[in-house]
């Protein structure tokens, strides 16, 4: 659909695709590392909590790795604007938070315990 266009705005986008990939491969293979290494935590299920939490993230991460690859090619081949995303800030606010989250569940357990 529309016009080839420049061979290096097309590469940059695959490349994005690609980056977007391996972050959420990496969140794939953290909940893959948590529900198998982690020792069972204080709070009943939290391990599976955050296995099941960076699994579900590590494959949204890659369906709108998808999307985002997509509406971006298209649009460089129609000459339109780029698509804005806010996935980025997303991902960063829900890592933030799941990382507060952690922090709160460690000193629980430490103070209990």
């Amino acid at each position: 659909m529309g016009s080839t266009p420049d061979y290096r705005f097309s590469l940059a986008n695959e490349r994005t695709f690609l980056a977007w990939l391996r972050t959420g491969l990496a969140l794939i293979a953290g909940g893959l590392a948590a529900a198998q290494f982690l020792p069972t935590l204080s709070l009943v299920h939290l391990r599976e909590a955050i296995a099941v939490a960076l699994l579900l993230l590590g494959g949204v991460v890659a369906i709108r790795a998808v999307d985002h690859w997509a509406r971006t090619e298209r649009a460089i081949r129609l000459g339109e604007e780029l698509p804005a995303s806010r996935f980025p800030a997303v991902l960063a606010l829900t890592v933030g938070l799941g990382a507060l989250s952690l922090v709160v569940a460690v000193l629980a357990g430490a103070i209990s315990g």
